[in-house]
């Protein structure tokens, strides 16, 4: 290991991560889409002239690190707070200092972590800051800006996504700790490979990794790398965007009859820490909806998944939700029950309260049946074809075609029977003139 020297202070003792910070936005990894020469952030550096932004983007991206350089690099006075812990109080600490830096032809960059933290009247105290130019705001945070911030922050705001790291910039981070430390890992290839893995796109939390294996001086393989670093959980917040996204995609993938992708997304959402029921009760929506009459099976199979997990718990339970999930995504699909029902509510609403027709009433009393309840009305069954061709509208509305089965699966039957039944109707009617 490289000796400190004697005329330089001893950082050894300080977190590798901190070490480590980049001391110019080109040293920024897996960033570039914004921070290269040809980003947006790249070039308001290269013109020193800031717009407030936001930064979107998962832990350990390099948000802050951001920051930080953005002030140094545009000769700004860097003003960090968290919204975890800051106030009211604080925030007009920090303005007031801005406007008296102002005065002196000092400008000041506010960097706000985890802005989202922030309440709405909070957020609305930025505004005439930000507008104004006292300070430029830089916000971080995990969270949907569109979901969390103020529609009038945002407008004054440019936001940018920031990418979770890939592996090539995993690596990377690996070799300048490396280079920065003077050895490398005692990692084999595979051991190497699991440790990039088990960072899961946050280049803060490898190079704690790294630094734990620091004390280790001999080669070790991936069962002993499990071993000695324990794996976080994985990323996955059951309130927030995160939920709401993996069960977006555990749905596309079975509306896409792509049983792989849906087990895939199943486990990442069973990993995360998701309630299998909740998982449970979106899948029977999903039988109803996306496959319908095209297998009137799917809905028996997903609530029998959701009762076998009741029954059994997990980690057995799960395996029948597995099934369901691959049952529905190989199934045929069909829409048309959904749309049926969404139409017939819409011409509901669209008639009113309009009356059955009086041969389909039941007619108990003689003045319902001198009323002509219950006159005319036939016996399907005892009909030809069992069907009577009967009208079963309000009297004054026409006939309208509101379930539109598809050719797919078990509906295409349905849809040549309701075809035939179209052709009987109209006979009897011609019949009836």
């Amino acid at each position: 290991m490289q000796q400190p020297s004697l005329f330089e202070p001893d950082d050894t003792g300080r977190p590798l991560a901190d070490r480590m910070r980049p001391r110019s936005i080109t040293e920024v990894v897996g960033q570039d889409h914004l921070l290269g020469p040809d980003g947006a952030i790249g070039q308001m550096v290269a013109e020193k002239r800031l717009a407030s932004m936001i930064l979107w983007g998962p832990p350990g991206c390099g948000k802050t690190t951001i920051a930080r350089l953005l002030a140094e690099q545009t000769d700004l006075v860097f003003e960090p707070l968290s919204a975890t812990f800051a106030g009211v109080a604080d925030l007009r600490k920090v303005f007031r200092a801005a406007e008296k830096r102002r005065e002196l032809g000092r400008g000041t960059l506010l960097f706000v972590d985890e802005v989202h933290r922030f309440n709405r009247a909070q957020q609305d105290s930025f505004l005439p800051y930000v507008e104004d130019g006292t300070v430029v705001l830089v916000g971080a945070t995990t969270e949907n800006p569109s979901f969390e911030l103020n529609a009038a922050l945002l407008s004054r705001c440019r936001v940018f996504v920031l990418k979770r790291l890939e592996e090539a910039a995993l690596v990377e981070l690996v070799e300048r700790a490396e280079t920065l430390t003077g050895r490398e890992l005692p990692l084999d290839g595979e051991a190497r490979q699991a440790l990039i893995a088990m960072a899961d796109g946050d280049g803060r939390y490898l190079l704690n990794l790294v630094e734990q294996l620091g004390h280790i001086s001999t080669p070790i393989g991936v069962d002993e790398l499990v071993r000695l670093v324990q794996q976080r959980a994985p990323l996955y917040d059951k309130s927030q965007e995160g939920h709401y996204n993996l069960i977006s995609a555990l749905h596309k993938s079975m509306r896409g009859s792509d049983a792989d992708a849906g087990l895939y997304w199943l486990a990442r959402m069973l990993d995360g820490g998701e309630d299998p029921l909740y998982i449970a009760r979106r899948i029977v929506r999903f039988a109803a909806e996306d496959v319908g009459m095209a297998d009137p099976r799917a809905l028996a199979q997903a609530l029998a998944a959701w009762d076998t997990y009741e029954r059994l718990g997990s980690p057995e339970g799960e395996l029948a939700i597995a099934q369901a999930v691959v049952y529905l995504a190989t199934a045929p699909k069909s829409v048309a029950v959904y749309r049926g029902f969404g139409a017939a509510r819409a011409l509901a609403r669209r008639t009113g309260s309009l009356m059955p027709p009086k041969h389909i009433l039941n007619a108990p009393t003689g003045l319902m049946r001198e009323l002509g309840y219950g006159a005319g009305y036939r016996y399907d069954p005892d009909t030809e074809d069992g069907f009577s061709g009967a009208d079963y509208f309000p009297e004054g509305l026409e006939h309208e075609p509101l379930y539109r089965p598809t050719a797919n699966g078990f509906e295409a039957s349905v849809r040549e029977r309701i075809a035939e039944w179209d052709r009987l109707r109209l006979r009897r009617r011609g019949e009836g003139r």
